[in-house]
């Protein structure tokens, strides 16, 4: 997961500049007979002209590469994390709830056990099963918050930082998954909060997850996922009910552990990949607005608070967001710091194979695990992909940009971690020294998490800002076993992205 920056944004405005003065241009309107001006007018227009070009690159120049003050982004004095209620009250008022309350034909699916108390890359895969089993059963997919703690209170504690107990799903999400229209032609109901379903469905039927997975359907370690969805598919048809309830006591349909189950997971792909849900799978307002006020971080754009970004956006010509597209010459790499040395140490003992969505056969990378070899040695290899050190790391996107070319012209830089201040900036500097050293060219921008200026409210939903980019680089190198990789991936190869730009350490 994103490791959350605390740092407070500095507030600065932009001073207005005193006005110049217009000196007159006099001339004498006597000249001698029969003399004629005509050259020396042709001279003089050529050139005005000539600085009236050198004034507007000038202008141009200055209002798309100046580095204006940052954003006005208020950081509250207590430093308590935010409460989206904006966000909980459209989920508790979507458009779409006064027809469904009066429609008594429309089905409803709530996983009221599903994933918590995780990092967000293993509570969305959760939620996207779910959401998948919903679509597949023509019910409407019942949504609730990003829940750090159920406990009840309003804030929980990470790693020393105080962060929301619950986040509203559409701070992180937007589209069909929290309650947007569904893609023309899909007639499965849209999806709705818990708090609507409870008012509707004030006595479900509630299915046992342990009534219906078997031994082999949890722990097998062929068994395809294919054949335990379509089992539950089956158990959602057979009931009449319009209101379908999962115990919330129990566990996951699909346990974390399968999505690490490439023999399981991938036979999954052909139902998955042509799924609306995932197709249509969009980011919340607050992850498009992040990203568009620090894309001149990842591409050649001017900075949003310069007249000529307002400009662009004005004409439409300042690119898509949509996810189909890539972000030309950008690099994106996951470097996974923090206590994950000693989860790295853990898989090597478990012999962990990367997660499945990681583990397209069509791809270059795969990781390879030592045979015969000393315990030593296995946990050194699976730390170099896993948990790599300065070196390792500027060694290996050297080696993925040269081989990139010339497909791909990667010219920007942006580093996801959770690693601290100091050793982000030792490392970016280490990627300066190396393009130096191997005489290849230099990065027009080398940034990471810690660079991105961020709202309030974009700081505690910063993991899913980090994803959307990591969807849309140009190429990728990602952690073979990172959720927030995987989950990248799967939403690349959704939209066609070639799988040579999909890397791993």
């Amino acid at each position: 997961t994103h490791a959350l920056s605390s740092m407070a944004f500095p507030i600065s405005r932009p001073g207005k500049s005193p006005k110049s003065d217009v000196l007159p241009i006099t001339y004498s309107p006597k000249r001698p007979r029969g003399s004629s001006s005509y050259g020396l007018t042709r001279r003089l227009l050529r050139w005005l002209a000539a600085l009236a070009t050198v004034l507007a690159l000038a202008a141009f120049f200055v209002l798309s590469h100046q580095a204006p003050p940052p954003p006005d982004l208020p950081i509250p004095e207590d430093r308590l994390p935010p409460l989206y209620e904006d966000f909980r009250r459209r989920e508790l008022n979507l458009p779409h709830y006064d027809a469904y309350e009066k429609n008594s034909s429309i089905k409803y699916f709530w996983a009221a056990q599903h994933a918590h108390s995780s990092g967000w890359g293993n509570v969305m895969q959760d939620y996207l099963m779910m959401a998948l089993l919903a679509h597949a059963t023509g019910r409407s997919f019942v949504f609730d918050d990003y829940i750090w703690n159920k406990n009840g209170t309003i804030y929980a504690e990470l790693d020393g930082r105080i962060v929301p107990a619950r986040t509203p799903l559409s701070a992180l999400l937007g589209g069909p998954m929290v309650g947007g229209p569904m893609l023309p032609g899909d007639d499965t109901p849209r999806s709705v909060n818990k708090h609507f379903f409870e008012r509707v469905c004030p006595n479900p039927t509630v299915v046992y997850v342990s009534d219906v997975n078997t031994h082999d359907m949890r722990f097998s370690e062929v068994m395809p996922v294919t054949d335990v969805f379509n089992t539950w598919v089956d158990t959602i048809n057979a009931i009449d009910d319009p209101c379908v309830m999962l115990d919330p006591a129990g566990n996951q349909v699909f346990d974390n552990w399968i999505f690490g189950k490439k023999r399981r997971m991938l036979p999954f792909w052909p139902t998955i990949s042509r799924s609306p849900v995932l197709i249509s799978w969009d980011w919340s307002t607050l992850v498009h607005a992040a990203y568009k006020r620090n894309r001149h971080l990842f591409e050649r754009f001017p900075h949003p608070s310069s007249r000529f970004a307002s400009i662009l956006d004005n004409l439409g010509l300042s690119g898509s967001d949509a996810p189909t597209s890539d972000i030309k010459g950008l690099m994106a790499i996951h470097v996974r710091r923090g206590d994950f040395e000693t989860h790295c140490r853990r898989l090597a003992e478990w012999d962990a194979d990367w997660h499945a969505w990681n583990s397209f056969p069509e791809f270059i990378d795969k990781l390879e695990k030592p045979r015969n070899a000393t315990s030593d040695q296995i946990v050194k290899t699976y730390i170099q992909h896993c948990y790599p050190d300065i070196q390792q790391i500027v060694e290996r996107v050297r080696h993925v940009r040269q081989e990139s070319r010339p497909k791909h012209d990667l010219n920007y830089l942006y580093i996801m971690t959770n690693g601290p201040a100091s050793w982000v900036e030792e490392l970016k500097s280490a990627f300066a020294k190396d393009v130096e050293k191997h005489r290849q060219p230099k990065w027009k921008s080398i940034k990471s998490s810690q660079d991105l200026k961020l709202t309030w409210e974009e700081t505690f939903v910063s993991q899913g800002i980090d994803m959307y980019i990591a969807q849309r680089a140009e190429v990728i190198i990602g952690n073979g076993w990172s959720s927030l990789t995987s989950n990248s991936v799967l939403l690349r190869m959704v939209h066609g992205f070639p799988t040579d730009s999909i890397r791993f350490w």
